[in-house]
């Protein structure tokens, strides 16, 4: 018999079902028998009243393990009292295909390290499974975007022989007696699609930063959403391109989930207006300077800035998300372009949602003169990056492009406090297991 999936139960009553799952409850009473199975799209009530002490059935379920897998067979019938829909399954038969061992090593309580060493149980939930699902639509949704809009998929080296950003925050390993380093970013890549003609190009893969840091946004690998597209005309019509996708991608999901997500998690997904709003890095300082934060030690935002200025938008906008642009050229890379009226800021962005910097983007410097005196400004030799300068040599259009983190946006979407709730297996500086 074919296997029947929980959400396909409604329209089955009467019949005869084979369903299989965890064990979510199990409740042996004097008279009666109830276990809760859990699949990927729900739960029911299954139901077996006792019988004589020949009653095989009446043993296996006395001897079930909460989070066993199981499988059972039996007939669905309506019960206005069952919470669960109003239906359960009288049980036949059921076994166990994989017995749990007792008792179960965390619950929802747990600390987070502890669920995160148990992750393989703490996913099982239907609060953190949801998280995995939403993510595939986001990741299809983005790329029925992308393919409406003419673009090409690239999957660009992880293994490096140069640094793919500052240099710094890289992870080194031996390759066949040199040094080799894993990707901080494909941003060469990105651009090098540019200069080989493919007009508009997206890649979603691992990333790696060795970051110390313990924070609950940062990871040392992490999934990065990388869009790069030619003949543009200032870093504009990057960020016109990343707020139609977002606006896109989150319209889906809350199509999608935006139910199951306001019953498990209490949250609704607010599909964000076009546009976004846009404010340079030099008024958000001010405003947030008036508003009593001053950020004295480097030309940037600080987390509390961030915050404030979310604040601000969200009191003078209505709206979740702000481009924050124009940085100056000492917290950029080499290779971002600069305004052509004042060249110590760069034609670059980072996107802010509810306060929490999720992209970095900007249009790149393409002429080769410009782009190799900018890196000598940067004090990086131009023969570490001989390669990629080799990309303008022949004609490069205009193109910029951004980075996007997946578990920030999952994390802020869904309103988790920390990344690595929403990641599928996190990896930080003290977790390299499971």
């Amino acid at each position: 018999m074919k296997r029947t999936l929980t959400k396909q139960l409604p329209t089955m009553v009467g019949q005869t079902v084979r369903i299989a799952g965890f064990a979510q409850v199990v409740r042996d009473q004097k008279r009666m028998q109830f276990v809760v199975l859990r699949d990927h799209t729900g739960m029911v009530q299954l139901f077996h009243e006792k019988g004589g002490d020949d009653d095989a059935l009446k043993a296996t379920i006395h001897s079930l393990t909460q989070e066993s897998a199981f499988v059972a067979t039996g007939k669905v019938v309506t019960n206005p009292s069952v919470k669960l829909g109003g239906i359960e399954v009288v049980m036949e038969t059921l076994e166990v295909v994989g017995p749990a061992e007792s008792p179960i090593p965390i619950t929802e309580e747990s600390a987070l390290d502890l669920q995160l060493d148990w992750r393989a149980l703490s996913i099982r939930r239907p609060e953190n499974s949801i998280i995995f699902r939403v993510q595939t639509t986001m990741e299809q949704a983005m790329r029925e975007f992308w393919q409406r809009e003419g673009f090409v998929e690239i999957h660009s080296p992880k293994l490096m022989g140069t640094a793919s950003e500052s240099g710094a925050e890289l992870f080194q390993l031996e390759y066949f007696g040199q040094k080799a380093s894993l990707a901080q970013s494909p941003q060469f890549y990105k651009q090098m699609a540019m200069a080989a003609g493919l007009d508009r190009i997206f890649e979603i893969g691992p990333v790696f930063r060795a970051n110390p840091s313990f924070t609950s946004r940062h990871d040392t690998e992490f999934t990065s959403i990388d869009v790069e597209i030619s003949w543009i005309e200032s870093h504009e019509d990057v960020m016109s391109l990343e707020e139609s996708l977002l606006h896109y991608s989150i319209s889906r999901i809350a199509e999608v989930h935006g139910v199951e997500i306001k019953e498990r998690l209490g949250i609704d997904v607010v599909v964000p207006n076009l546009p976004f709003p846009r404010i340079s890095l030099s008024e958000a300082r001010r405003i947030l300077a008036e508003r009593g934060h001053v950020i004295a030690h480097k030309e940037d935002l600080d987390p509390p800035g961030e915050r404030g200025l979310a604040e601000y938008i969200r009191e003078q906008y209505g709206h979740d998300f702000v481009f924050v642009t124009d940085y100056p050229i000492e917290v950029r890379p080499f290779y971002h372009r600069r305004h052509e009226n004042d060249p110590t800021l760069t034609k670059s962005f980072d996107l802010l949602w509810k306060g929490l910097e999720v992209t970095t983007g900007a249009q790149r410097e393409h002429r080769v003169d410009v782009l190799s005196k900018q890196a000598l400004e940067k004090k990086i030799p131009l023969e570490s990056i001989s390669h990629y300068i080799d990309f303008f040599r022949y004609g490069c259009p205009p193109h910029g492009g951004f980075g996007l983190g997946l578990t920030r946006l999952l994390m802020i979407l869904l309103d988790r406090k920390n990344v690595r709730e929403v990641t599928y297996l996190y990896r930080g500086p003290n977790r390299l297991v499971p």
